[in-house]
């Protein structure tokens, strides 16, 4: 209510949204597909280095990576990287300490994932023109971005292949979770699985880019990545699914400096939203169908680790509906 009553003048956000080119729009959603194409195969390096074979197959990756993809845009908090390892759990033999081990490899997926992301952060702000508020914000990831980034390294060069049969549960998972990190300590395969990431980052960055065309806004490739970097500075603590309207405003508030009238920066901030979720969504809907999960199912799979007994995909069409 609150974002409707002060918010951007909705007439000119209507006016903006009726003019997006669609063949640009769907030209972004290719993109956006592609770059989750390629964080599909990053996971995939670096579950391998993660478990010992045998290794699942790349379609249950991306089964388990979609799904998860979902269930952060669909749930509150970052619920997905648990999801996906719970889908992904379905598709292999039993083993001891799996789970934890798995949890580990979406750590370190996620850890190979800062490095691109200080690298735009870097060209934003040596190039870009954006208000001091999104310097300091952009200057404090970077700063919490490495420290994780070595406590990850660290805690995966600590690993032992010790053996766990009378040590603690705690101290178990804990020592599973850092064999999960086991990419961080091999240099190719972490090289491999960063490359990816560095790509797939590019292919967003060309997403946001032809976006911004599909609102007639034509500004330079900079601004896209100011763009793809407070956005994603904005999805870091997730208050509601989406952060709807707070992403928004993180996205035209700087678009400002550039020219772009608010309400115009805003509704692409919406288009801009609607493209990037769309492939999470719906190949996240196909592949619970596939797994046979419904959305209760989904959420007793975040809460429990195991969905929902029965094949629930009657729901899901309902939910979908």
């Amino acid at each position: 209510m609150l974002l409707w009553l002060h918010g951007p003048d909705w007439g000119a956000v209507g006016h903006a949204l009726a003019s997006m080119s669609w063949s640009l729009a769907l030209a972004a959603v290719g993109l956006n597909f592609a770059s989750a194409i390629v964080r599909g195969l990053a996971w995939r390096t670096v579950v391998v280095e993660a478990v010992p074979r045998p290794h699942p197959r790349l379609l249950d990756v991306f089964s388990a990576f979609f799904i998860g993809v979902f269930a952060n845009g669909v749930l509150p908090g970052r619920v997905g990287e648990v999801a996906r390892v719970g889908v992904l759990i379905r598709h292999m033999p039993p083993q001891q300490g799996l789970w934890p081990a798995l949890l580990g490899s979406v750590v370190a997926h996620r850890l190979l994932e800062i490095l691109p992301s200080i690298g735009l952060i870097v060209w934003v702000l040596a190039a870009a023109e954006i208000p001091g508020w999104a310097s300091t914000s952009l200057l404090t990831v970077v700063a919490l971005g490495v420290l994780l980034l070595v406590l990850g390294i660290l805690s995966a060069r600590r690993h032992e292949n010790v053996d766990l049969a009378g040590a603690g549960r705690v101290r178990a998972a804990i020592t599973r979770v850092r064999q999960g990190l086991g990419v961080l300590r091999r240099g190719r395969a972490a090289l491999a699985a960063a490359a990816l990431q560095s790509a797939a980052w590019g292919l967003q960055l060309a997403a946001v880019w032809a976006a911004m065309r599909a609102f007639h806004l034509f500004l330079p490739l900079i601004a896209a990545g100011v763009v793809l970097a407070l956005m994603n500075v904005a999805l870091i603590v997730p208050l509601w699914p989406g952060n709807v309207g707070l992403q928004q405003a993180a996205i035209a508030l700087p678009l400002v400096s550039y020219g772009v009238v608010y309400s115009r920066g805003f509704a692409y901030g919406i288009g801009l939203q609607v493209i990037e979720s769309s492939v999470g969504y719906v190949f996240g809907i196909l592949f619970l169908l596939r797994e046979g999960i419904g959305i209760v199912g989904l959420k007793t799979l975040v809460r429990t680790g195991e969905p929902r007994a029965g094949n629930d995909s009657a729901e899901l069409h309902e939910n979908a509906a």
